[in-house]
């Protein structure tokens, strides 16, 4: 079994929040489940869909795969949110 930690410290620009994230935060990011755009995020970079049916269990793997992406209106409102935020943060 491959070492679940193995690529955590690697980083990519996620497209959804729109900086940098290490993988870590991809791995658990939807309520302890992996993104739902992991896959597609980091394919290029080494093969993370087997990475990911190695180091998951198998209820866990199914749960992640019957991830709902959100609707568009929801994703954008949260975006929204998010944003203000990191800008009241900023502020402070």
């Amino acid at each position: 079994m491959t070492e679940k930690n193995a690529h955590d410290e690697r980083e990519i620009r996620c497209p959804k929040l729109g900086h940098e994230l290490t993988f870590a935060y991809c791995r658990r990011e939807a309520d302890n489940l992996p993104c739902p755009r992991i896959i597609r995020c980091w394919e290029s970079l080494f093969p993370v869909e087997s990475f990911l049916r190695d180091t998951l269990d198998a209820e866990t793997w199914d749960a992640f795969c019957r991830q709902a992406p959100p609707d568009k209106m929801t994703s954008l409102l949260d975006l929204i949110e998010k944003a203000k935020a990191r800008r009241q943060a900023d502020r402070t």
